[in-house]
């Protein structure tokens, strides 16, 4: 979709024009935050659909988190985008924060995923590319375990 690869180009501008000091946290994101442990992960672990809309108009991630020797870890993907191992995810108040780079033409993108329980079991989730440069919002399902 080109939309998604439009969405790379304002990133990548985003990324060599911002300071480095405002890529550390989503907007709203406590600077509190701490390593999660296993059981604070524990109403996020599965998979997700991110259903999200930005400047470019909407897109579609599918995000996987998961506990593995006592570990919180995760990825991210699209249709447009491969797969992303996330490592870095920490808790901020009620919000799961996962925080990864990529490579875009030889640039690291720094982003940050947010997901955000909401009222009556909803789910927010937001995608901040390189500190604000693109942001995207909207809403994260969780997908029903395989049985």
């Amino acid at each position: 979709m080109i939309r998604t690869a439009v969405v790379g180009v304002v990133v990548v501008a985003g990324v060599l024009t911002l300071p480095a000091a405002t890529v550390d946290a989503a907007p709203g994101v406590a600077q509190s935050a701490g390593q999660i442990t296993a059981a604070d992960a524990a109403p996020f672990v599965g998979n997700w659909t991110l259903t999200l809309d930005g400047p470019n108009g909407p897109a579609s991630f599918e995000l996987s988190v998961k506990v593995e020797q006592d570990k919180v870890a995760g990825e991210i993907k699209s249709a447009e985008l491969p797969a992303q191992p996330i490592t870095d995810i920490t808790k901020a108040d009620k919000s799961l924060i996962l925080r990864y780079s990529f490579d875009y033409q030889g640039n690291q993108v720094p982003t940050v995923v947010s997901l955000v329980p909401a009222e009556e079991g909803k789910t927010k989730a937001q995608i901040d590319f390189a500190g604000g440069a693109y942001v995207m919002s909207g809403t994260a399902a969780k997908k029903e375990a395989a049985k």
